[in-house]
């Protein structure tokens, strides 16, 4: 059983190369950052803060220590300009006024933990800490003395250093200029890795691949040369092999013609025609291994409106006697190789057409594949031998009549076909109660 933990990554993780490539790139650059901004944090804005909190609690205490000697209300105004002309801190005194238990608005997180910390070491009176109204950039101390509340507004710039924002734009429009200029490079790295999986996906169709411009890293380019190489030596194999079943079909027809007319000229006799009937099973064997090792020839993939082409099919198998219905679920075109499609799929309904007694044809359209069905009524093929009769040659005794089966390579030729073009054939139970073909073909 899979663990969870990895069926979640997976699920998680991106699936193309180029997103993977940039997760390697950019997941050590956010951990290099949050371990910066850590340090940062712990060592340069925490202790920045405190010396700047304790600054402005050390200037509060010296006012309040001023007021404490002062001896007109004169002095007191004095002192309140000095104050706010150098340490830019409005000081108000409100008499015989005092402070709550509780502050009614209070400041949260580390940096009320840091003035506080400051107020408490510095000025040793009870005090609370307020935002303004309207003044959102700033923060009030009210301090308690013994006869009244000292109001100390305290602008916001004396108790942040900008270097902190300074060091949070520097890491983020630096991050993002190196995921850009990582992005650019990835991409044009992973561009000849696309077009080769393109390029091998369509000569796997059965397409036409032509020659590309080797690109990339060296293993990229050592990749694509050798499916070129791969590709070419594929296409001299066949070449050679069409060349040779050439001459073998002109060879053996030959010394077949030869015979046939000797066995003619010889008169009738139960002999003679024995000779004749297995000089016939002869020439329908040779065809039989010659177009199996033809396959699909020479012929090159053209878009095709497949409802036509199997309504031809069907129409011919109805020619023979064939009862053969056919239902079609919109219209379908795909590049196929018509002759060699062509002839799989009357083969799958020629091998159904034989054994049963009705057959019907379906083809239909999903998203990503199309589908053709052909069912029939007669006896099916049992479930284990369902894949062997792929095999060339093989040939079923005990589930149907061997009496009226070929030499045993349609299905093999059918399937041989199909997977040219890139898709599968495979076989079932018919819900007509006779064996299914199902042809599946991508979109």
């Amino acid at each position: 059983m899979a663990n969870p933990i990895t069926l979640w990554l997976k699920r998680v993780l991106p699936h193309t190369l180029l997103a993977r490539s940039l997760l390697i790139i950019v997941m050590p650059l956010i951990l290099l950052q949050v371990i910066s901004t850590w340090v940062f944090y712990d060592r340069h804005w925490s202790t920045m803060t405190k010396r700047l909190s304790l600054g402005v609690a050390g200037d509060i205490a010296m006012v309040i220590d001023q007021r404490a000697f002062a001896r007109s209300e004169a002095e007191l105004a004095r002192i309140n300009v000095l104050t706010l002309w150098n340490t830019e801190l409005q000081a108000e005194f409100h008499k015989g006024e005092i402070l709550p238990n509780q502050p009614a608005v209070d400041l949260v997180g580390t940096f009320d933990d840091i003035l506080r910390d400051a107020l408490r070491e510095r000025v040793r009176r009870p005090f609370h800490i307020h935002w303004p109204e309207g003044k959102e950039r700033d923060v009030l101390v009210r301090v308690q003395l013994a006869d009244g509340v000292l109001d100390v507004v305290i602008p916001r710039q004396r108790l942040f250093s900008s270097t902190t924002y300074v060091f949070i734009l520097w890491m983020v429009g630096s991050s993002l200029v190196l995921f850009a200029v990582a992005t650019v490079f990835m991409r044009n790295q992973v561009r000849p890795i696309r077009r080769l999986a393109t390029a091998a996906d369509s000569f796997g169709k059965g397409r036409d691949v032509a020659d590309f411009r080797l690109e990339g890293a060296v293993e990229v380019r050592q990749a694509a040369a050798a499916f070129l190489q791969m590709r070419d030596r594929i296409r001299r194999q066949l070449q050679q092999r069409t060349d040779m079943l050439s001459g073998v079909s002109h060879d053996l027809r030959t010394p077949l013609t030869r015979m046939k007319l000797q066995l003619a000229m010889l008169g009738g006799s139960p002999e003679v025609d024995d000779l004749k009937a297995d000089v016939t099973e002869m020439e329908r064997m040779i065809e039989g291994y010659l177009a199996f090792a033809r396959g699909e020839g020479g012929e090159a993939p053209v878009p095709t409106e497949l409802n036509e082409l199997l309504s031809d099919v069907v129409a011919a198998a109805r020619r023979e006697g064939m009862p053969v219905d056919l239902r079609l679920d919109g219209p379908i075109r795909l590049p196929v190789r018509p002759q060699a499609f062509r002839r799989s799929i009357g083969n799958l309904i020629a091998n159904a057409g034989r054994y049963g007694k009705h057959v019907w044809v379906s083809a239909a359209k999903h998203d990503d594949s199309v589908e053709i069905l052909i069912d029939d009524d007669g006896p099916g093929i049992p479930s284990e031998q369902r894949e062997e009769v792929f095999r060339p040659f093989f040939r079923l005794e005990g589930s149907r009549n061997p009496e009226t089966g070929g030499v045993g390579l349609g299905l093999t030729i059918a399937r041989d076909v199909l997977r040219g073009h890139g898709g599968e054939l495979t076989l079932d139970e018919s819900p007509k109660g006779g064996l299914r073909a199902c042809v599946r073909l991508p979109a």
